[in-house]
């Protein structure tokens, strides 16, 4: 079995070094080689999950909104969260927590 294999690989020297040339050039030098595909992937998987999160967030975002559009209460409450609005009778503490 060597005895066939070596005498196998003296016969196609030439071809076999070339089909190695051609698999290096492939795999490290194209353009479109293993390491560009394989950080491509990476990188379309990232986006595939920001992907999701942001269509999470807008449909969060639009049932906020509609909520906000309907109750006058849940509109106040978020005007004196989010924007520290306050009434004309009213004093606004802000109190943070140290990390």
């Amino acid at each position: 079995m060597k005895k066939q294999v070596l005498s196998f690989i003296k016969r196609y020297k030439i071809h076999l070094g070339i089909l190695l040339f051609f698999l290096v050039y492939m795999l490290f030098f194209d353009e479109f080689n293993w390491l560009r595909i394989r950080k491509d992937n990476q990188k379309l998987k990232s986006l595939k999950e920001e992907r999701a999160y942001l269509r999470d967030k807008i449909k969060d975002d639009r049932l906020q909104l509609k909520t906000l559009q309907t109750d006058t209460q849940q509109l106040e409450k978020f005007a004196r969260e989010e924007y520290l609005l306050k009434k004309e009778n009213e004093d606004v503490f802000i109190i943070q927590e140290e990390e």
